[in-house]
């Protein structure tokens, strides 16, 4: 895969910086929406603000980027796959629609990007691990999958609990992963996830309760 870069002069941005509000001018297209939204400010990099459109990846490259590392385990492919996410969204400003939430057309993008590298890499990544059950970068916690976090007594399962998580999450189906994914580390909802998966709210709640489900019966043995 060719690296790529988001060179705002080659996409003809200019600074980022929060856009300053321009929906006086395009009042009949942003409508009712709050101007300070993600929504109208997308809006806005369709009408040609440019400014807009570098806020929306300065405000969400880096989370964009902790996302798809957990689902490709590396890092400059995470970051080449995010610059592709924000580089698609640009190309596809203009067809953009304000019906879902801007996150959730961004989060399906990228979702979609790291399952067509799964894919096509499938074959190289052999026993590639993925890290579930480690320490948020941002925030330096542990998700709880299974059960509450291990006590001082348990601690010496650790290494073990954690081989035994990255194993069962990469035998999840592909959209159990996924969805959660999205649901323990991005703090999605089901409606959301939902929208970027293209599923109902209760199949999506189905989807999770059955992956949880799959890792507790799995993980019980470290509980």
């Amino acid at each position: 895969m060719a690296a790529l870069v988001l060179d705002n002069s080659a996409l003809g941005a200019g600074a980022a910086s929060r856009p300053g509000s321009r929906a006086e001018t395009h009042a009949g297209v942003i409508g009712g929406l709050d101007p300070a939204g993600d929504a109208a400010i997308m809006l806005r990099v369709a009408a040609g603000d440019e400014s807009s459109f570098n806020y929306l990846v300065e405000k969400y490259h880096r989370s964009m980027i902790h996302f798809l590392f957990r689902m490709v385990r590396n890092q400059a492919v995470a970051e080449e796959l995010a610059q592709e996410v924000f580089l698609r969204v640009y190309r596809s400003r203009e067809s953009y629609r304000a019906e879902a939430k801007f996150t959730t057309w961004l989060y399906r993008i990228a979702t979609n990007l790291a399952v067509n590298y799964a894919r096509d890499t499938r074959h190289e990544r052999g026993a590639q691990t993925l890290y579930l059950d480690a320490a948020d970068e941002e925030t330096g916690t542990t998700p709880d999958v299974a059960d509450d976090e291990p006590t001082v007594e348990q601690r010496l399962m650790r290494d073990e609990r954690m081989a035994a998580i990255r194993m069962h999450v990469m035998a999840l189906p592909e959209r159990q992963r996924m969805a959660v994914l999205m649901h323990k580390y991005q703090g999605m909802d089901y409606r959301q996830i939902g929208e970027v998966l293209r599923l109902s709210e209760s199949a999506t709640k189905s989807l999770l309760f059955r992956a949880y489900q799959t890792l507790r019966d799995k993980l019980k043995d470290f509980v």
